[in-house]
C-alpha cells in the first residue's frame, strides 16, 4: 500500500494518535497554559476523537453523508470520497481547530470552532441524522454531546463573564466560521476534490460500518 493510499484510508486513525499526544501534552503542561488555551486544546482533541468516531469506530459517516444527507446516486464516491474527506478533515482539524491553540487571546479565532460544535455538529449529528434514521445515536453524536457542547458552554461562559469578547469579535467569529466551513467542506471537499466519477471511492467496509443504509431503509418503512 502506497503512503498516500495508507493516509487516505487511515487519516482518522492517525488522528487518534494525535489526540493521545495532545492529551499527554495537556496533562504535563496543565499549569503552564492559560485557561482558554486548555479549552482550545481539549476542543482540538475532541474534534480528532469526533473524526475517529465518524470514520473508524463505530464509523459509517461516509454512508451518513452520501446516502442520508445527499441521497447520492454514487454513494461510495460522491459527493464525499476518500481523498476529499481526508483533505477536508485534515484542514478542519489541524488548521481550523489547532491554530487557535497558539493564539488563545485572539477570541474570535477560538470562538469560531467552539461555535461549530453547538451549530453544525449538534444540528447535523444529534438532530437531523438521528431524525432521518429514527435513532438516538449516529456516528459523531457522542463526541458532540459529551465533548464539543460542554467545551462550548464553558468557553462561552468564561469569555462572557470576563468580558473578553466584544460584539465585533462575535460577528467576526461567526463570519470566519461560515467562511471556513464553506471553503473546507464546500470548495475543498466537493468542488476541488469531489466528483461523481472520483477514482478514490470509499472501501466497502467503510460504507457498511454501523449499517447506516439498513438503518435508513428500516426508518423509511
Amino acid at each position: 500500500m502506497s503512503p498516500w493510499r495508507f493516509l487516505r484510508r487511515h487519516w482518522h486513525d492517525i488522528g487518534l494518535v494525535s489526540a493521545i499526544v495532545a492529551a499527554a501534552y495537556l496533562i504535563f503542561a496543565w499549569n503552564d497554559v492559560v485557561f482558554l488555551q486548555r479549552l482550545l486544546i481539549l476542543n482540538f482533541i475532541v474534534v480528532l476523537l469526533h473524526q475517529f468516531e465518524e470514520y473508524s469506530w463505530p464509523g459509517g459517516f461516509p454512508a451518513v453523508a452520501n446516502i442520508v444527507l445527499f441521497s447520492s446516486p454514487n454513494p461510495d464516491r460522491y459527493p464525499l470520497n476518500q481523498n476529499s474527506s481526508m483533505a477536508a478533515n485534515i484542514v478542519f482539524a489541524y488548521g481550523f481547530y489547532l491554530t487557535p491553540v497558539f493564539f488563545p487571546n485572539v477570541i474570535w479565532l477560538g470562538l469560531a470552532p467552539v461555535l461549530v460544535g453547538t451549530t453544525m455538529q449538534f444540528v447535523g449529528h444529534v438532530i437531523y441524522v438521528n431524525w432521518k434514521l429514527r435513532s438516538f445515536y449516529s456516528p459523531g453524536v457522542a463526541t458532540t454531546v459529551f465533548g464539543h457542547v460542554p467545551i462550548a458552554v464553558i468557553y462561552i461562559y468564561h469569555i462572557s463573564t470576563n468580558h473578553l469578547a466584544s460584539g465585533g469579535e462575535w460577528v467576526l467569529a461567526v463570519v470566519y466560521m461560515i467562511a471556513a466551513l464553506l471553503f473546507i467542506f464546500g470548495v475543498v471537499e466537493q468542488v476541488l476534490l469531489g466528483g461523481k466519477n472520483s477514482s478514490h471511492p470509499f472501501d466497502p467496509d467503510e460504507m457498511t460500518r454501523f449499517d447506516i443504509e439498513k438503518k435508513l431503509q428500516r426508518a423509511q418503512r
